[in-house]
């Protein structure tokens, strides 16, 4: 039985990169072409696991030319957290994203979204921390993200600049560079929907991970040689197949509500039930999942250390952490079972992320 890749949050994690290229921690495991550049492009690829990069190599030969090699994402491993602890270079538990829909104020909030059912909160009363340090950074994104919550959330303080397509995204880039910039921020999600969508086995992913390679290309080639792009990713994949979607239906009598993601599934028990949900889920889910209560889940180091106030009941009492293909049913979210992949988990094919540098080529 394999044990949960737990995060590298004092080293080389994605919470890291920011604080090492813009706050002078240890940089030693930053490649080397980013480390030595007078400017740096760092490029999120949503959704491109390491382990998918060595699976496909042969249709990314841009990435595997690259100097660098893996390293770990945040827990839970979502784009919600993952990309707030980029962008603030915190672990989750200080920033409090704790997945893509979570526990605030008495409601579940669609992270993404930015939805609960009725108000939904204040950006700032759920995540206070600046974007990259306090600094301007220039933030190349969708341009429909730019007046979003999420945004606002995970991106407090950035310079945003919208993307339309991913020439204007390359465009966008090689001019920030060369007006001056000496860090740009650029993100693509195209892996990431395309695998939710198709799942893993399909021709669709695999163009679309040859079309991301592409990309990083053009973006070598639009950058001057004194600067370099680094490129990581929020997540890794793992492949749904429609059977293996698992039913909670028997914790339901124990259940307030549920949130977090199909394979770090949160639930919340109703009052005085938390330990005997912690029970009954494991002897439901322990066969396909790693089964936490919320205090393990804190000692244990999964979201990092120093959450305060609110942000522990953000979690569930109980978190299913899946250890192989399952993802967990949440009845109030059911066009979650369309999926074709999903991520959050701990796994070595989700947790595991490139970071891979390359002095640019014009």
């Amino acid at each position: 039985m394999q044990d949960p890749v737990l995060p590298a949050l004092d080293g080389a994690s994605v919470a890291g990169i920011v604080p090492a290229l813009l706050g002078g921690r240890d940089r030693e495991w930053i490649p080397e072409p980013a480390r030595d550049a007078s400017a740096v492009v760092l490029l999120v690829l949503d959704g491109v696991g390491w382990n998918a990069v060595q699976e496909h190599a042969a249709v990314v030969p841009t990435l595997t030319s690259m100097q660098g090699g893996p390293i770990t994402t945040v827990v839970p491993s979502t784009t919600s957290t993952a990309l707030t602890s980029i962008c603030t270079g915190l672990a989750p538990a200080q920033h409090g994203i704790l997945g893509y829909r979570m526990l605030v104020e008495g409601a579940v909030l669609n992270v993404l979204r930015w939805t609960n059912g009725s108000k939904p909160p204040d950006p700032f009363d759920v995540q206070r921390h600046p974007a990259f340090l306090g600094r301007e950074v220039a933030a190349v994104t969708k341009s429909e993200f730019r007046n979003t919550s999420f945004t606002q959330a995970h991106q407090r303080g950035a310079k945003f600049v919208g993307w339309s397509t991913t020439a204007v995204l390359v465009e966008h880039v090689s001019r920030l560079i060369a007006s001056g910039d000496r860090f740009v921020y650029a993100y693509y999600p195209g892996v990431d929907t395309v695998a939710h969508e198709y799942g893993l086995h399909e021709e669709f992913y695999i163009r679309e991970l040859a079309f991301a390679d592409r990309l990083v290309g053009d973006l070598l080639d639009a950058l001057p040689s004194d600067a370099a792009l680094l490129v990581t990713a929020d997540h890794g994949q793992v492949h749904l197949d429609r059977d293996n979607w698992f039913d909670l239906d028997e914790l339901t009598p124990l259940v307030e509500c549920m949130a977090g993601d199909a394979r770090f599934r949160y639930i919340h028990a109703r009052p005085g039930a938390a330990p005997a949900l912690v029970q009954a889920a494991r002897d439901l889910c322990g066969a396909h999942a790693w089964v936490r209560s919320r205090a393990e889940v804190l000692a244990e180091g999964w979201i990092g250390a120093g959450a305060t106030g609110s942000i522990p009941g953000r979690l569930g009492d109980v978190v299913l952490a899946s250890r192989d293909a399952t993802a967990f049913v949440d009845p109030a979210l059911p066009v979650e079972v369309r999926l074709r992949s999903g991520h959050g988990s701990l796994t070595p094919d989700e947790m595991w992320v490139p970071l891979l540098a390359a002095s640019g080529r014009a």
